[in-house]
């Protein structure tokens, strides 16, 4: 960990590594969500899982982890996979 150079700073330091595990993690849901989409064998377990990609996925740019661009692409590339 960094020296500290005030109290402020301190704090910084501590916000931003619990704000990088919560997005880290989230976008790790997302993979593994994407992951379990790819590997699903019916057509009802697919459209359940793309949903709840969806789902992470507008989560992750309401909070700014993820640009809403990238999700749009995640999100066209899921489709097309659905519809394949």
């Amino acid at each position: 960990m960094t020296v500290r150079r005030n109290r402020s700073a301190e704090k910084r330091v501590r916000q931003s590594e619990k704000r990088r595990l919560r997005n880290r993690a989230l976008k790790t849901r997302i993979k593994n969500t994407i992951k379990k989409l790819m590997a699903a064998e019916s057509r009802e377990e697919k459209e359940k899982l793309l949903r709840e990609a969806y789902s992470l996925i507008d989560k992750a740019v309401k909070k700014h982890i993820l640009h809403r661009n990238t999700a749009a692409r995640k999100k066209s590339r899921l489709a097309k996979l659905l519809a394949a």
